[in-house]
């Protein structure tokens, strides 16, 4: 039966959330818009006068497509090249869903987004749609096919796992972008002390060209290797700029709910380095370099207003 004007209004209005919370599901935005739009064609061929709570039901159906997809896109990323990141998605993005609380903010976060692979896909939905959505074990149980009792089992492993290896960020918004933009200047100034007195002494750093770009597929350890590296990468060099077609400006940004950098050619973003900031220095770097995976956030940058770049490298 064709969908009435109320049920395409109403499927229309759960857009965004239904968006948020496969996004945080899958790690990819694209994944997630394939998601909700298979949701969608599932609310087309439902027997829709027999549902009594249509946003409990859309919840319940692409819950369960995000969970098809978890279970194929493990078997894909057997086969990725090199290491796998998710896909960065900038500030202002609805597919960011609420960010009110501190563990909204967490739970989006590239570091913990890394963490929720590890999870099995059961783990994954059970920690988000608790930790970031608040819905009742209960309803999560309903939406799974599980008991209310197993789902809190669940959502108490999936916590500790990933409290157990996550790095808090506990500096707030503005410190944490003046540290980002000493860590970029010292950076592009080839300053190695000053990128090592910025870095916490563990600090690791990874990266994700999906093969289409280089990018070392070990994570780089230690504040003095990572200082190194970085001067490296921001040291000018003509096959840089053939590789990715120009002179790039970088600019501070703010990327899953925390800082970050952007570097970018010609409205066209080639590369989202995000930061840990901690108390104690610059904790992780996820550099995310994949184009696949830069789609979005830069149809996002042309259509927005942005800041002025901190500098033009190479």
């Amino acid at each position: 039966m064709p969908l009435s004007r109320d049920e395409v209004e109403l499927f229309e209005r759960s857009r965004g959330r239904l968006e948020a919370i496969a996004y945080r599901l899958l790690g990819s935005a694209s994944d997630a818009e394939d998601a909700v739009q298979d949701t969608f064609l599932r609310w087309q061929a439902a027997d829709r006068e027999h549902v009594e709570t249509p946003e409990a039901w859309l919840t319940k159906a692409l819950t369960n497509v995000c969970l098809n997809q978890l279970t194929s896109a493990r078997s894909r990323r057997e086969t990725y090249v090199g290491r796998w990141l998710p896909e960065p998605v900038l500030a202002g993005d609805r597919m960011l869903g609420p960010l009110d609380t501190a563990e909204q903010r967490e739970s989006v976060s590239m570091a913990v987004l890394t963490l929720l692979e590890r999870l099995s896909p059961t783990e994954r939905a059970v920690y988000v749609l608790r930790e970031a959505f608040g819905y009742p074990h209960g309803e999560i149980a309903e939406i799974l096919g599980i008991t209310e009792s197993n789902c809190q089992q669940t959502f108490r492993r999936a916590k500790q796992h990933v409290a157990a290896e996550r790095t808090r960020a506990e500096v707030d918004r503005d410190a944490a972008r003046r540290i980002v933009a000493a860590f970029l200047t010292a950076a592009n100034n080839g300053d190695i002390g000053r990128l090592v007195e910025l870095l916490t002494d563990d600090v690791t750093s990874v990266a994700d060209g999906g093969g289409k770009i280089p990018a070392r597929s070990a994570p780089i350890i230690g504040a003095l290797a990572v200082a190194k590296f970085l001067r490296g990468l921001f040291k000018p060099a003509d096959v840089k700029r053939d590789l990715v077609g120009g002179t790039p400006t970088v600019h501070v940004a703010t990327a899953n709910g925390g800082p970050a950098a952007l570097v970018v050619i010609d409205e066209r973003i080639v590369g989202v380095m995000t930061l840990v900031v901690t108390p104690d220095g610059v904790a992780a770097l996820h550099n995310q370099v994949n184009p696949d995976k830069l789609v979005r956030a830069t149809r996002q940058w042309s259509a927005g207003v942005r800041e002025e770049p901190l500098f033009r490298a190479w």
